[in-house]
């Protein structure tokens, strides 16, 4: 086989035979396929640029009651003429609007569904941070991290050395942050969670326990859906103590507090018993193999025997999601810790930690999410 790959690499590296490939007509439209590929692969930051446009001047939202003259999303937008119209070729381009009759212009398939999304909006904007990390991308993947601007040089948290480890408080394993310090990102992660709340609860039912525990779980989002989902079920949310107290008043403006409750501290160390059923939503990736291994450890001192973990999280290596690998490895590397695991390396952490039976949920959207569900 490595003979073969080599032989295959040799042939599509060479000039001539890509020539060929263009000019032949089997092998032309998988050569017009390759090209859009690569192009889109050298283009994709202008594509998100364009997003971010879209995004900021509020674009979807001046479409949402129907399509508009380009003078008239000029004159909302604040452009010029021309700027509007690069614009609207390149979100037209892009699916995220479309030409309508009398040369006006709604909403494209992309442009409508970012609207169904608010999660995504506020990951298109977050991403400002992850654009700068990702400046000298090469310095990145050798650690030679350096001073993140010339305003940051009084700034204690600059030297953790990128703009994501100090948006993300317990990248550095400081879980004695104060609320200030984690609203942005607990708010971030609220506005991402509810579609991935879906795909869990629909994923794993939670009807057959009395007790759910979500650790990692932010301001509580994940819990107040399974409370929709699951009325008898009581609630456990355990966090950062800054970030528990937060889920604490939502869950009182809620009218939860009665069957929800927050505690703060380290999970690594140690969590409350109790629940019989524990969560971790989008919380191992997050962290390096050692870290997640001492999580893993946690939730099943704390599960009685039969108790059951639920981990939902993106997964590398998941077909026709493979994407996922490409986009995560490079944002946890800029975070300082955290890598995408595959299905096999989750389940390998998992028997380490103890736990025998571990079987997969399907999921509606895999891109999004995927769910390991272990017993004891």
């Amino acid at each position: 086989m490595d003979r073969a790959f080599a032989f295959r690499d040799r042939v599509l590296s060479s000039p001539r035979f890509i020539r060929f490939a263009e000019t032949f007509p089997l092998t032309r439209p998988i050569a017009r396929r390759e090209a859009g590929a690569l192009f889109d692969l050298c283009s994709g930051f202008i594509y998100s640029q364009v997003l971010l446009s879209c995004v900021r001047l509020g674009l979807f939202e001046h479409l949402r009651g129907g399509p508009l003259a380009r003078d008239e999303i000029a004159r909302r937008l604040g452009l010029g003429e021309d700027a509007t119209a690069r614009l609207l070729t390149a979100a037209v381009a892009l699916r995220l609007a479309e030409e309508r009759s009398g040369g006006r212009y709604g909403l494209g398939r992309l442009g409508a569904a970012v609207l169904a999304s608010p999660g995504l909006t506020a990951m298109v904007e977050h991403h400002g941070l992850v654009y700068r990390d990702l400046e000298d991308p090469v310095a990145l993947l050798r650690g030679e991290t350096k001073a993140r601007d010339a305003g940051d040089a009084a700034n204690p948290a600059a030297d953790k050395g990128t703009h994501l480890a100090s948006y993300w408080p317990y990248a550095e394993g400081d879980t004695s942050a104060d609320r200030d310090a984690v609203s942005a990102y607990t708010a971030l992660m609220a506005a991402t969670q509810p579609a991935i709340a879906e795909e869990v609860l629909d994923a794993y039912d939670f009807t057959r326990h009395r007790c759910l525990m979500d650790v990692g779980g932010g301001d509580g989002t994940f819990l107040r859906a399974a409370a929709r989902r699951v009325p008898a079920l009581d609630l456990v949310l355990f966090d950062m103590p800054a970030v528990a107290g937060l889920a604490d008043a939502k869950f009182r403006a809620a009218n939860l507090a009665h069957r929800a409750k927050a505690a703060g501290g380290d999970f690594t160390k140690e969590l409350p018993k109790g629940a019989d059923v524990v969560t971790l939503v989008r919380v191992l990736l997050d962290h390096d193999d050692d870290t997640a291994l001492k999580i893993l450890t946690s939730v099943r001192a704390a599960l009685p025997h039969g108790g059951a973990l639920v981990v939902a999280e993106p997964m590398a290596g998941t077909r026709g999601a493979e994407k996922v690998a490409a986009y995560f490895s490079l944002y946890l590397m800029a975070m300082g810790r955290g890598r995408p695991r595959t299905e096999a390396q989750l389940r390998d952490l998992l028997q380490r930690a103890g736990f025998t039976a571990i079987k997969r949920c399907a999921t509606h959207q895999p891109l999004l999410v995927r769910v390991l569900a272990a017993t004891f």
